[in-house]
Order: structure tokens, then sequence, then C-alpha cells
């Protein structure tokens, strides 16, 4: 889909959910001919229970550090409203994916982020079954 000002593309990825973190930086590279000149690239993830951010993407900070934070901040066992009314077992994971945000902006220079050198786009997926996520990038 493209109109005269923005263009926009679509990743669409399975996750393990359970706090999966994908690096979403290689998919934005497949797309990066579509982002020319300046500009900003707007990323948005479909769903309730996933959230994009950056951060370093190296097992430690990720696979650890960051599902640590998050157990201490919204554990995975606590009592959820949510889960008494709908009968399920994802409270949590609406929190978390609410707290880190559905969306990021990021500016872009002749195909490339604008984004630090260890600095990657990463989607969670906080759910508690594997999911099939949609990311829609909307380049102006």
């Amino acid at each position: 889909m493209r109109d005269a000002a923005s263009s926009r593309f679509v990743i669409d990825l399975g996750t393990e959910g359970s706090g999966d973190i994908i690096n979403l930086n290689p998919e934005i590279a497949r797309h990066a001919k579509l982002m020319r000149g300046a500009g900003v690239l707007h990323l948005f993830v479909i769903g309730s229970t996933a959230a994009l951010t950056t951060i370093e993407y190296e097992p430690g900070l990720v696979k650890q550090d960051f599902q640590a934070v998050m157990q201490q901040l919204i554990p995975d066992d606590a009592h959820y409203h949510h889960e008494a009314t709908w009968h399920d077992d994802n409270g949590h994971a609406h929190l978390r994916a609410s707290l880190i945000g559905p969306s990021l902006t990021v500016p872009f220079q002749e195909g490339a982020l604008l984004t630090g050198e260890y600095q990657q786009v990463i989607l969670i997926d906080f759910d508690t079954r594997p999911r099939r996520r949609r990311v829609i990038g909307t380049i102006l």
C-alpha cells in the first residue's frame, strides 16, 4: 500500500509467547529501500499483549535482565481481575504490553535507522502462548 505522503509495509512473524523478544532490525532492513531521504519510521504492533521498544539485543540483557525486571514489576503469578473475568492466564501480559507500548517512532536517513550502534528495535510478546504477530511500518 502506498500513497503520496507515506509508504507502508507489514512484518508478519511468529512468536513463542511468554516474553519472547525478537530483533526487528533485519526485517526493517529488508524494507529500507522505501526509506528515501530523511524522515521517520513509525511502527505499530497489532494486539494488546505485545509491545515495541529498543534495547541492546544481547543474551544477558534481553533474555535475563529484561525478563527479571518485568517479573518484578508485573509478576505473572499475581491475581489479576482480567483473568477472573475472562478465565484465562494472561492478565500480566496485557499490563506489561501496556507499560511498554504498542508503537515506536525512529528517525531515518537514506534507508538507515538513526539508532545507536548497539540499539535494536524489538518486539516483545508477553502473551502466554505462541502467537502470530503483525507489525505495521509507516514511513513519513
